[in-house]
C-alpha cells in the first residue's frame, strides 16, 4: 500500500470512541484490531525504507571516513513526516479499509 497517500493526520487527533465501538461492538477489539494493523504498517514501512536506505549504504571499514548523502539524508526525513502506523491504522479503520473476522463466531457458525 502507498502510505504516501493517505489521508490520515499527522498529528493526533481525539476520536469519539463509541464511534469506533459501533461496528465491532466491544473497544477492546476496535483497539486490538487497530493494534495489528498498526504493526503491519510499521513493518511494510521499515522494509520499505530500508531496501532504500540500502542503496547508499557503504561497506568500508575505515571508521573515520563519515560520508554524508544528501540524497540519504531526505529520504529519512521523508520517512520520519510521514503519519504514524497508529495514526494509519485508525485511519483505515475508519473508512472500513481493514479486513478482521471473529473465529470464535465463524466456529461457531460451522458446528452447526
Amino acid at each position: 500500500m502507498d502510505y504516501r497517500k493517505t489521508n490520515a493526520p499527522v498529528t493526533t487527533i481525539t476520536r469519539n470512541a463509541i464511534e469506533f465501538q459501533k461496528e465491532v461492538g466491544n473497544i477492546y477489539e476496535v483497539v486490538i484490531i487497530c493494534a495489528k494493523r498498526a504493526n503491519q504498517i510499521s513493518v511494510e514501512i521499515k522494509q520499505e525504507l530500508n531496501q532504500k536506505l540500502e542503496e547508499f549504504a557503504s561497506y568500508t571499514d575505515n571508521l573515520e571516513e563519515v560520508f554524508e548523502n544528501r540524497e540519504q539524508i531526505e529520504i529519512s526525513r521523508f520517512y520520519e513526516r510521514l503519519p504514524k502506523s497508529t495514526l494509519i491504522a485508525l485511519q483505515e479503520f475508519e473508512e472500513n479499509k481493514i479486513y478482521y473476522r471473529k473465529p470464535e463466531i465463524e466456529q461457531a457458525g460451522n458446528s452447526e
